[in-house]
């Protein structure tokens, strides 16, 4: 699926406003860089990370990037916490761990991918290529979930899972009164 020039996923722009002001983006697969540009017009420092040195020409546009392998070589920010990081249409299971664990204190994860029952319309349709029922919650121990959805889209046909999740921040454990995190836009 292209998403050369096109706008940010419907996902990703509707909880955008969670990232507080400011905050560094990690933009993991980042392709030619349509959520880096989204963020940076926006305000926010970002970074992506994908395997293609030509989607990566593309992305440089908009914010620092990073040509690695995740997927067959080691995680390229070891130590290194975003702000927000984003995730769209990539899942390899081994590098969730290294995903929410760039997730900042106080810090956003917004991740949209493939679940199963997606081998019944097309593409992706490996097992290792679909989350399956429940897994992005799971993967997402730690994090305060803020929004979660399961389910199936058309135009174009897809089953999806769907995540917006906070770390909490430091001084979160022992506040008295929870974080007011918005459910839409104020």
């Amino acid at each position: 699926m292209s998403h050369a020039g096109e706008s940010p996923s419907p996902w990703i722009a509707r909880w955008s406003h969670l990232l507080a002001p400011g905050a560094t983006v990690l933009d993991v697969a980042c392709g030619s860089g349509r959520h880096m540009r989204w963020f940076a017009g926006r305000g926010h420092a970002t970074t992506g990370v994908d395997r293609s040195a030509e989607a990566l020409a593309a992305a440089a546009r908009f914010g620092e990037t990073v040509e690695a392998d995740i997927e067959a070589g080691p995680w390229p920010f070891g130590g290194r916490g975003f702000g927000a990081v984003v995730v769209t249409n990539y899942l390899w299971r081994p590098r969730l761990p290294d995903i929410v664990g760039a997730v900042a204190p106080g810090g956003v994860l917004l991740y949209e991918t493939f679940g199963a029952g997606n081998e019944t319309v097309g593409k992706p349709s490996r097992p290792d290529f679909l989350l399956r029922p429940g897994e992005l919650i799971a993967a997402c121990a730690g994090l305060r979930l803020i929004a979660y959805e399961e389910g199936f889209l058309e135009e174009p046909d897809r089953f999806v899972q769907r995540i917006a999740a906070i770390r909490p921040a430091a001084d979160e454990a022992g506040a008295s009164s929870p974080p007011r995190h918005r459910l839409e836009p104020g």
